[in-house]
């Protein structure tokens, strides 16, 4: 059975490269926001909220809450442009993250909570939209679920010997190394670049759209 292009290693390390580095850019960039990790949004939220300060909570609830906007559009757009021939959907949903993120590079400071919104909205869309590399499920936008699955996978392969629980495994582990590598250049280069770091991540996010051709 062929393997869609979406599913495939090589873009699927592109997808996880760009991740990383927008995570990596909302923090340093843009007042220390997780553009992917909504966990750590919605415990600064609950804390800030707790704490009586208030606006403090709303700078970490709207990004959660435009990150759920995201994975609601991204399932409309599938629904409605799953059966087209012209352009694939999940190009769609590409094309999208590529012009809100070089918005967001034209966004002055002072705009940060709006810019963290749309960083956390083209997260949703990217994570809903792309689910499986090679026929696994993973997420190409944050780490803690393909790090339990690729240690679940390698204890699989320690106990049973099966090699396809060290292939499964490998292909976590390396999604997980190439976001590290995104969030490490993302930071990197945010000191180089300061907020137009992000239209390094609509390059790999264009890179991506070819790909699929």
């Amino acid at each position: 059975m062929k393997m869609q292009t979406s599913e495939s290693f090589r873009l699927s390390a592109l997808l996880s490269l760009s991740g990383g580095l927008q995570d990596a850019y909302t923090y340093n960039m843009r007042d220390g926001v997780f553009a992917n990790a909504q966990t750590g949004n919605v415990v600064l939220m609950s804390q800030s909220f707790m704490q009586g300060s208030y606006m403090q909570g709303l700078h970490y609830m709207c990004p959660l809450l435009s990150f759920a906007l995201g994975i609601f559009v991204a399932e409309r757009i599938e629904n409605r442009f799953k059966t087209i021939d012209k352009i694939h959907w999940r190009q769609i949903i590409l094309i999208i993250e590529i012009i809100v993120l070089i918005i967001v590079g034209f966004m002055p400071a002072e705009m940060n909570m709006i810019a963290n919104m749309i960083v956390s909205f083209s997260c949703a869309m990217q994570v809903q939209t792309f689910r499986k590399v090679h026929g696994y499920g993973y997420a190409s936008t944050m780490c803690i679920g393909n790090l339990r699955s690729g240690t679940e996978s390698l204890s699989q392969y320690l106990r049973d010997k099966n090699k396809e629980s060290l292939h499964k495994a490998l292909h976590f582990f390396g999604i997980i190394l190439i976001f590290a590598i995104g969030a490490g250049l993302g930071g990197v280069l945010s000191g180089c670049l300061g907020i137009r770091t992000i239209w390094i991540s609509s390059a790999i996010l264009l890179a991506a759209t070819v790909m699929m051709w």
